[in-house]
């Protein structure tokens, strides 16, 4: 029974990574939220400790299922050796792949470097400091907030680039730049990246899919990190990992990947007609919501 409830935990779990991970609202928001109401309990003999150390490699793993979703829509875009491309179609493949390279670089050195640097200096590493409800509820409202305004201040502006191949390479550089703010939990990989580019003059159909290809470096390094960590941590401290875990980090996995194929269809559909704006509410609302919730049970 118990591994039953797990499992359909960890289907609500891939659900809701699925669908905010694409939409600029906060994933990792919302997985702090989730885990207030239904936190997963893979291996209760272990202890906290097990628990705290899986649930970080979970929440950031599980999104390398979201991320196949997007190497599976746009596998043509993407892939350089298509045998249906002409050599220019292919050396432009290659040149959106180095722009998406330089775009990463900013949140590279942040996450990677300046995160070890913080740590040496204070014993906690960024996570440490930022991770808690005040700041991804602070994040939700002035980045929805931001989503109106851009929007608004573009609605009579014409964008200076309506395709991702478009992009420059010191747009990509900026957008990057945009990307290290969602290190702070409650912003949104998404929601920084696409938010930056709008600002910038980019088109809302070429500014997601830009972030959706941004987010393949990204989540594929973070999770290797996570998950590197997880190991060591099993390994320096000689537990076993039972069979569940495994089985639910799966699950929820493959789930992201299911959802995250219609959601970002959706996404490119909807910018299409509409603005960010929805979204820029949606987030305040959320923001509003999780400071009165914390209030209460505190």
């Amino acid at each position: 029974m118990l591994e039953f409830i797990e499992i359909i935990k960890a289907f609500i779990f891939g659900v809701v990574e699925g669908i905010t991970e694409w939409l600029p609202v906060s994933s990792t928001g919302h997985l702090i939220l989730l885990d207030e109401f239904l936190k997963l309990n893979v291996a209760p003999s272990l202890g906290g400790e097990f628990a705290s150390e899986y649930m970080s490699m979970f929440e950031v793993v599980i999104q390398l299922g979201a991320i196949l979703a997007v190497m599976v829509l746009f596998f043509r875009k993407l892939n350089p050796f298509a045998t249906s491309k002409s050599t220019v179609e292919k050396k432009s493949t290659w040149v959106l792949w180095l722009k998406v390279l330089v775009a990463s670089i900013p949140a590279a050195l942040v996450g990677i470097v300046g995160d070890k640097l913080l740590e040496e200096a204070t014993g906690k590493d960024i996570d440490g400091w930022i991770y808690n409800w005040v700041t991804v509820a602070i994040a939700l409202i002035v980045y929805g907030a931001l989503f109106i305004i851009v929007e608004r201040w573009q609605r009579s502006n014409q964008a200076s680039t309506d395709a991702v191949e478009g992009i420059s390479f010191s747009q990509a550089l900026l957008i990057g730049g945009f990307q290290t703010l969602s290190i702070v939990p409650g912003t949104s990989r998404s929601g920084s990246t696409i938010l930056g580019a709008r600002a910038i003059g980019v088109s809302r159909s070429a500014a997601a899919e830009f972030s959706f290809f941004m987010g393949i470096p990204a989540m594929v390094g973070a999770s290797l990190i996570k998950g590197y960590g997880f190991f060591d941590y099993v390994s320096e401290s000689g537990v076993n990992v039972p069979a569940l875990a495994w089985i639910v980090l799966a699950v929820a996995s493959f789930v992201s990947f299911v959802v995250s194929m219609f959601v970002i269809r959706f996404l490119m559909d909807f910018v299409k007609k509409h603005s960010f704006a929805p979204f820029g509410v949606y987030r305040i609302i959320l923001g509003a919501a999780v400071i009165a919730y914390f209030l209460i049970i505190n």
